[in-house]
């Protein structure tokens, strides 16, 4: 698979069709750079969980909704949300309104924070699983990137350990790139290394 360019001219992995401008701009300004903010750390966290099943565009659609409903991701404000909150949240059509996913938020909010009291920041753990730096591939196509990789897996089975849920492997590698610990900008890219 070749990469497409987009209306301004530009080759990109993804969001290079008409109407997709958004989606090129999450490409160009998020995806697969460096974050170290716990709290987008979490807010990158609860969505890649939330786009399990859909696809990611859908999420970042509703990207928006998610930070209205879930107090713009302040961590300690998650978990503390009563069930009465998380059940009005199903009601809400700014978000995806699976009760499963909607209380998993208060759950991995609870677990983020003991992962934070034990290594003094989220950022801390997570960015320990690649010794502080970033893995930079170089992917001739976007079909040769993998879904999950032994990073993934290390980083999902001690997650769910923690008692978070919708922290697969599969997730957890769309979050090592959404996050950046992971650059898969295939060859052709304007953001490929």
């Amino acid at each position: 698979m070749t990469i497409s360019c987009g209306v301004d001219g530009k080759a990109r992995c993804f969001g290079n069709k008409p109407g997709q401008e958004f989606y090129a701009a999450y490409h160009d300004n998020e995806w697969g750079i460096p974050v170290h903010d716990d709290r987008h750390l979490f807010e990158m966290l609860i969505l890649e969980g939330a786009q399990a099943g859909l696809s990611w565009e859908t999420i970042l659609r509703r990207r928006d909704g998610y930070r209205a409903a879930f107090h713009n991701f302040d961590i300690t404000k998650v978990a503390a949300m009563s069930d009465d909150e998380l059940e009005l949240l199903r009601q809400d059509e700014r978000i995806i309104r699976n009760r499963l996913k909607i209380y998993s938020a208060r759950k991995n909010a609870q677990a983020y924070i003991a992962i934070q009291k034990e290594f003094g920041s989220f950022d801390r753990y997570l960015w320990s699983y690649v010794d502080g730096a970033q893995i930079v591939n170089h992917w001739k196509s976007f079909k040769d990137v993998p879904v999950t990789t032994a990073i993934s897996d290390a980083i999902s089975k001690d997650l769910k350990k923690r008692g978070m849920s919708f922290v697969g492997s599969t997730i957890i590698y769309a979050y090592m790139q959404a996050v950046g610990l992971v650059n898969d900008h295939v060859d052709g890219c304007w953001r490929a290394p």
